[in-house]
């Protein structure tokens, strides 16, 4: 059987996996360094289990990571899965290929529907989380209010409701739990702004038109 690896598409280097966790991003330091400005620092790792292994997107990614073509926080991989990260893509290689339901993708709820002034909010909650930048906050009510030229009051109202929606439970950095299960259900992610009508092949984070009629989640994250 063959070693598990990665193979990157733009060069044709094959990359072994680590036996414990490869590290993937733009950064010097990682294990599979993908020179691309859409592709992180630290951007996702690959985590080997005995034979098997699977990808995980680490939130601090401002484009995601998808496994055939599909935006996913943590995936089991089989043998010629294709990873994206950024635009970057991998080909995985030397894994078993077995009907293997992701229990990860079975266990996680239902991502609920957000009225557009929610999304909203979580998009601007999210902002400081989806740049290059490791570690850094969401961005507080009082930003967002900012941001969406609303009152901070109204924003600690939203927050509220989106802590019910997504079942954060009350306690301390409530509000960087949330921004965390934002990311990890894929109810925000990044537009290039020449989508967004900006023209310079930058990023912006995407935000929904303000209204309060309901949005699929699924759009949301398409």
């Amino acid at each position: 059987m063959e070693t598990p690896h990665i193979r990157i598409e733009a060069t044709g280097a094959i990359v072994r996996l680590r036996p414990d966790v490869t590290t993937i991003g733009r950064g010097m330091s990682v294990d599979v360094h993908l020179d691309h400005p859409s592709v992180s620092k630290l951007h996702a790792e690959i985590v080997r289990r005995g034979p098997y292994a699977y990808v995980s997107d680490l939130g601090l990614s401002r484009n995601g990571t998808r496994v055939n073509g599909r935006v996913v926080a943590q995936r089991l991989l089989e043998n010629g899965d294709v990873l994206s990260f950024g635009s970057q893509r991998c080909r995985a290689g030397g894994l078993p290929n077995e009907d293997v339901l992701d229990e990860t993708d079975a266990r996680r709820p239902a991502v609920p529907e957000l009225t557009r002034r929610e999304a909203d909010v979580v998009a601007a909650l999210c902002k400081p989380a989806l740049s290059d930048c490791a570690f850094v906050t969401p961005a507080t009510a009082r930003d967002i209010a900012a941001d969406l030229v609303v009152t901070e009051a109204a924003v600690k109202q939203h927050l509220l409701r989106l802590y019910h929606k997504l079942k954060i439970a009350e306690g301390p950095n409530r509000r960087i739990r949330l921004a965390n299960e934002v990311v990890a259900r894929g109810l925000v992610r990044p537009l290039p702004m020449s989508e967004a009508g900006l023209g310079d092949g930058r990023e912006s984070t995407q935000l929904a038109p303000a209204s309060d009629r309901p949005v699929p989640a699924s759009r949301l994250a398409s």
